[in-house]
């Protein structure tokens, strides 16, 4: 009876090997079936592009994509870490490496790979005023007399338009006006940082000074292009980040080139190896991301427009993407 049983029980397993054989197939291909997704972004309309790109790719591995929910930086970091929430497509190193340790660091996160290299970030000033009062450094707006050609409010301190509260940046910004002696001459104005920048574009328009933060990749240095309408402002030698934030030429911006990556909730990953393995191989090409920017700055931001640039950018790199979704696949095996 022993070995009848053992042979019907596998009889019965090859039976259902060739009568599933093509739903097996079917999870190879689509390791992700079944499995609900849910991306963070954050509020900033520029950010939504690299993420929509991470949501396609998954959901060409069978994932149950949600469509993004947009929540300031610090409920991103928390919500994955959690769980609510699965990826976030904006890690930034080191500008954000407050959050990422703050909400758990490795021990909650997957981080592995770089998506995004070469952002870089600083002061910028039009190149008008810079050539005719000789600024090439921030530390010189401690001098009142400079300062005041940056008032747009009649309060005789410069305005710096920075970043909204909460982002990373807004706590840079700040340590630097504080450790280079500039809180009694510039105030960091903070707002909505787009409604900020429009302003600030009128102003240059209008043949005023402009005193404004920014990063890269961003529409803006499209626009109001560094070396042609505005300069980079070096800081302070005598800094005491300045050994970290100095560049290869000698020059420092006050911050160092980010990275930028995609962050999953480790459990996720771990139970997931073919999120993970694409996670950690992806690359977006800094100069695509400006691009793609510059379409929405004129006029391509509604949602649909957006779907239209991340399809193109998947169509155009059809062989990249394939050999992603391979190397994904394999990993599920």
């Amino acid at each position: 009876m022993r070995l009848i049983t053992k042979t019907l029980t596998l009889g019965s397993l090859l039976l259902s090997a060739q009568l599933l054989g093509p739903f097996a197939m079917a999870s190879t291909e689509l390791p992700g079936e079944g499995v609900r997704v849910q991306p963070l972004q954050s509020s900033l309309p520029e950010e939504s592009f690299q993420t929509l790109l991470v949501s396609k790719l998954m959901a060409r591995l069978g994932y149950d994509v949600q469509l993004a929910q947009e929540v300031d930086y610090n409920v991103a970091y928390a919500s994955v870490a959690q769980g609510d929430g699965t990826f976030l497509a904006f890690n930034w190193i080191p500008l954000q490496n407050n959050k990422y340790e703050q909400a758990g660091g490795d021990k909650v996160f997957f981080r592995e790979g770089t998506y995004v290299a070469g952002a870089a970030q600083g002061y910028l000033i039009d190149k008008q005023t810079a050539t005719r009062y000789g600024i090439t450094n921030l530390g010189q707006l401690k001098d009142p007399k400079l300062a005041a050609l940056f008032d747009g409010d009649g309060d005789g301190k410069a305005d710096l338009i920075g970043c909204n509260p909460g982002w990373g940046c807004e706590e840079a910004i700040n340590r630097h006006l504080a450790e280079f002696g500039l809180t009694p001459t510039v105030t960091h104005k903070q707002g909505n940082y787009a409604a900020l920048i429009a302003d600030t574009q009128a102003r240059f328009k209008s043949g005023k000074p402009v005193l404004y933060y920014t990063w890269t990749p961003y529409w803006l240095s499209s626009e109001l292009v560094p070396g042609r309408d505005v300069v980079w402002l070096q800081v302070p030698a005598d800094g005491p980040d300045a050994a970290k934030t100095r560049l290869p030429n000698g020059k420092n911006y006050g911050f160092p080139v980010n990275t930028m990556h995609i962050v999953a909730n480790k459990r996720f990953a771990e139970a997931n190896p073919a999120a993970a393995r694409l996670f950690s191989i992806v690359k977006l090409p800094l100069n695509d991301i400006n691009v793609q920017n510059g379409l929405m700055n004129k006029g391509q931001n509604k949602p649909a427009d957006v779907e239209r640039h991340a399809d193109a950018w998947l169509k155009g790199h059809e062989a990249l993407v394939n050999d992603w979704l391979t190397q994904a696949r394999a990993a599920a095996r």
